[in-house]
C-alpha cells in the first residue's frame, strides 16, 4: 500500500491544536519550531508544501486573561490570536529561507464555484512561488453554518484544491488504534487501511476519547475526503523524530490510509466537498442500485422522503437504508421533489439529480 509522495508534487500538513500547545493555553515555542522545521525540510526535499494548523484561539487567550465560554468570546481569543500565530509562524519561517502566507477560509468561500476557482488558484501559485500556504478557518467571523467545524476536514479540502500528493494529519498519538489503548490492553496500531474498510468505522464507533483536537471520527472522515482525489493520508505522532519527511518518503509510520485508485474530476470534487449540502432525499434499494452499479441519473420514482428546504441548483445528499449514497446538484426545488417522489418518470418527467451533476460516494 505504502509509497513515496511523487517528485515535486505538493504535500498538505495540518497540525492540530493540541500538538502545538504545552498542556495548557497558549503556544509553544518549540513545537512551533518543531512544525516549522520539519515544513523547511519537506520543501527542501523538493515538496512544496501548504501548513493547515490550528492555535489561533490557544494563542489569544493568554492574551485576554481568561478562556472564553461563548461563541463571541471565541470569535475575540481567535482574532486577537491569529496574527500571534502568524507572527510566530512568519519569524520561523523566515529563520529558514522561507516565507509563510495566511489563508483564512469558510465554508461560503467554497461554495461558490468561482470563488472555490479562485483558492485553488492562490494556492497553486503560493507553491510554485515557493510560499508556504498556512491555512485556517476563519474562526473570528465564521458562523456555525459557515464553519468546517474542524481543521481535518479542511485539510482533506485544501488538499483537494492544492492537488496533493499526501495529506499528512498530526496528532498527539501514534496513529489509529483497532480499540483505546488507554482501556485496552489488546489494542494494536492500525499501520495500513483502505480508505472503505469497515474497521475505520469500527475504530470510530469504538474511541472513547479524543484523538487530538479533532477527534478520531474527523480525521477518518477527512481521510476518506480526501480518497476521492486519489490522495493518500497518513495520521502519525507530530513530536515523532522526521514524521513529515518519513511519511512522504513511504516509510512505515503511523497509519496510512489507501485512497480511491481513479481521482473525481475537479468539479466533482466541489460538489461532493465543496458545496454544503441544504437538503436529503432518501431512495429505495432500487434507485441505489441504479446508481452506484449502473451510474444512472436519480429519478423521482425512486425517491421516498425529503427533507431540508432548497432550490434548484442547491447540493443534496442522497441517501439509502440511512447510509449516505451520493450527492449532487438538483434540477428541482423541494417542493417540486416532494409533489413527484415515487412517479414513474412518464409522470414526473425528467430527472431530479443528472448523473453529470451527481458523485457516488460508495465503491461498487
Amino acid at each position: 500500500m505504502r509509497r513515496a509522495v511523487g517528485s515535486g508534487r505538493p504535500v498538505v500538513v495540518k497540525v492540530g491544536s493540541s500538538s502545538l500547545t504545552s498542556g495548557g493555553d497558549g503556544l509553544d515555542p518549540e513545537a512551533v519550531r518543531l512544525i516549522v522545521d520539519q515544513i523547511a525540510d519537506l520543501c527542501g526535499a523538493g515538496h512544496p508544501t501548504a501548513l493547515v494548523s490550528s492555535g489561533a484561539v490557544a494563542a489569544g487567550i493568554p492574551v485576554l486573561g481568561s478562556r472564553p465560554t461563548d461563541l463571541p468570546g471565541f470569535q475575540v481569543a481567535a482574532a486577537v490570536g491569529q496574527s500571534r500565530l502568524m507572527e510566530r509562524y512568519t519569524a520561523r519561517f523566515a529563520d529558514r529561507g522561507l516565507t509563510a502566507g495566511q489563508v483564512l477560509l469558510t465554508k461560503d468561500v467554497l461554495a461558490d464555484r468561482q470563488q472555490y476557482l479562485n483558492a485553488r488558484e492562490t494556492l497553486t501559485r503560493m507553491l510554485e512561488l515557493g510560499v508556504v500556504p498556512i491555512v485556517n478557518e476563519n474562526d473570528s467571523v465564521g458562523v456555525e453554518e459557515l464553519r468546517f467545524g474542524d481543521n481535518d476536514r479542511l485539510a482533506a479540502v485544501v488538499s483537494h484544491l492544492a492537488g496533493a500528493g499526501m495529506l499528512v494529519l498530526l496528532t498527539d498519538t501514534p496513529g489509529l488504534f483497532s480499540g483505546d489503548p488507554r482501556l485496552d490492553v489488546d489494542a494494536e496500531l492500525i499501520t495500513a487501511i483502505r480508505h472503505t474498510d469497515e474497521a475505520l468505522d469500527e475504530v470510530v464507533q469504538g474511541a472513547s476519547g479524543p484523538l487530538g483536537s479533532g477527534g478520531v471520527a474527523t480525521k477518518v472522515a477527512a481521510a476518506r475526503m480526501a480518497a476521492w482525489s486519489g490522495i493518500p493520508t497518513v495520521i502519525a505522532d507530530a513530536k515523532e523524530d522526521g514524521v513529515v519527511l518519513r511519511a512522504v518518503s513511504g516509510q512505515d509510520i503511523g497509519t496510512w490510509i489507501d485512497p480511491h485508485e481513479t481521482a473525481l474530476p475537479a468539479r466533482k470534487l466541489w460538489i461532493a466537498f465543496g458545496q454544503p449540502a441544504e437538503g436529503r432525499l432518501t431512495i429505495d434499494a432500487g434507485a441505489a442500485a441504479a446508481l452506484i452499479e449502473r451510474g444512472k441519473s436519480l429519478l423521482a420514482v425512486g425517491i421516498t422522503a425529503v427533507s431540508g428546504t432548497f432550490q434548484p441548483g442547491a447540493a443534496v445528499e442522497v441517501e439509502a437504508s440511512g447510509d449516505l449514497v451520493a450527492k449532487g446538484l438538483t434540477e428541482l426545488s423541494s417542493e417540486e421533489v416532494a409533489g413527484i417522489a415515487g412517479q414513474s418518470s412518464s409522470e414526473a418527467g425528467g430527472v431530479v439529480i443528472h448523473r453529470d451533476h451527481m458523485v457516488v460516494l460508495v465503491s461498487n
